[in-house]
This record gives structure tokens, C-alpha cells and sequence, in this order.
């Protein structure tokens, strides 16, 4: 479990210099468009959890629904993002070769920040995250999402940043990283609000 400390430091997960986080063959891409909330997100999450624990077995130490798509009534990419907790990121045979029999695709590796991965499913669209239990990034993942289904007017924020953030990079063509670097501030200014009202800040 991660510290207070480690919770409420956001550390850079640029990668050490000579260090690429796309696996060979995979490139960053504009993100989808924002789109209204769609309530049967939560079932196709209830599908994927089912087809993923199928295939990983007892490799699965916790699997959750994160991301705006967690979020009732939230603007979102239609992206279903999935946090897994894995006993070891590094020891990618073990979970890696069963998920891309299933269709998934590697994509990203990034064992300087917290051990993550991330592979993507198409159909349905999907963002795998795997990192270890010690990950504060996995934590401040479900805060975050739990945040914003308890105070509408955060989520109203959130929807607001991302829908500008996201009118913004298409316009210019921009990836995925690009689009979440626009609307970090305010994904911060929100952090803030949680961790104050919770007690891991002063």
C-alpha cells in the first residue's frame, strides 16, 4: 500500500533518457472524441472483468472499472479503462501472452512508473492498465473516480475541461498525451479538493 506521501506526490512518468515506452511497432494516437455519458458502460466493464479473471486466473490480485467511463453521467471517451494489480508488472509472461490470445495488444511499457503497462483491446475499446499493489497511481485512480460520483460539481468541472481539451487537440491533430496534458490542471485542482477533504493533506 502506498504511503501518504507517494499518494499525494505526483511524480513525472516521462521515461529516463534513451528510455521508449511504446512497445516496438506501437505509436501514440489522436484520442477518441469526447462523447455523452452511456449507461451501459458498466455492463461492457462487468463483460471484460469476466473475460480477463477467465484468463489470468488467481494472477488477478485486484481489477477495477476506472476512468470517466466509471463515473455516472460523466462525459467520457468511449474507452473503457481497467486498472489491473498484478503480484509483478515485470514478469510479463505471466499475464501478457494469455491477454493477447484474448485480443489485446501490448502497447506501452513503463517499468520506471510504478511498474505500468498498458494494452488495448478494440472491440470494445479498451485501456488495460497493469501495475503492482504498491502503485499510488492505481489508488488515486479509484479516489478520483469515487470523487467525482460523489460531487456533481467536480464532475461538471471535469466534463467541462475535458470536452474544451478535447476540441482543442483535434483541432491541431494531437495524441492522446497531449489531450491529457491539456486538462491536468484541472484534474489536479480536483486532486487537491479530495486530498484535503479526506485528510492525506493538512
Amino acid at each position: 500500500m502506498p504511503t501518504r506521501k507517494q499518494l499525494t506526490t505526483f511524480t513525472d512518468d516521462d521515461p529516463p533518457a534513451g528510455a521508449d515506452p511504446w512497445v516496438p511497432g506501437q505509436h501514440p494516437e489522436p484520442p477518441p472524441e469526447v462523447v455523452a455519458y452511456d449507461p451501459a458502460w458498466p455492463a461492457v466493464y462487468a463483460d471484460l472483468e469476466a473475460r480477463i479473471r477467465a484468463v489470468l486466473g488467481a494472477r488477478v490480485l485486484e481489477i477495477h472499472h476506472v476512468g470517466s467511463t466509471s463515473v455516472p453521467g460523466l462525459a467520457a471517451k468511449p474507452v473503457i479503462d481497467i486498472d489491473l494489480i498484478v503480484a509483478d508488472p515485470d514478469a510479463e509472461d505471466a499475464y501478457i501472452p494469455p491477454l493477447v490470445a484474448a485480443g489485446f495488444v501490448h502497447r506501452i511499457r513503463e517499468p520506471w512508473w510504478w511498474g505500468h503497462r498498458m494494452l488495448r483491446l478494440d472491440d470494445p475499446l479498451v485501456h488495460l492498465h497493469v501495475f503492482d499493489f504498491t502503485s499510488p497511481e492505481a489508488v488515486r485512480h479509484r479516489l478520483f473516480r469515487d470523487w467525482l460520483r460523489q460531487h456533481p460539481d467536480d464532475r461538471d468541472r471535469y466534463a467541462a475541461a475535458k470536452n474544451e481539451a478535447s476540441a482543442a487537440s483535434a483541432a491541431l491533430g494531437e495524441h492522446a498525451m497531449e489531450y491529457n496534458a491539456r486538462k491536468q490542471d484541472v484534474v489536479r485542482e480536483i486532486y487537491a479538493r479530495l486530498f484535503a477533504a479526506t485528510g492525506l493533506t493538512d
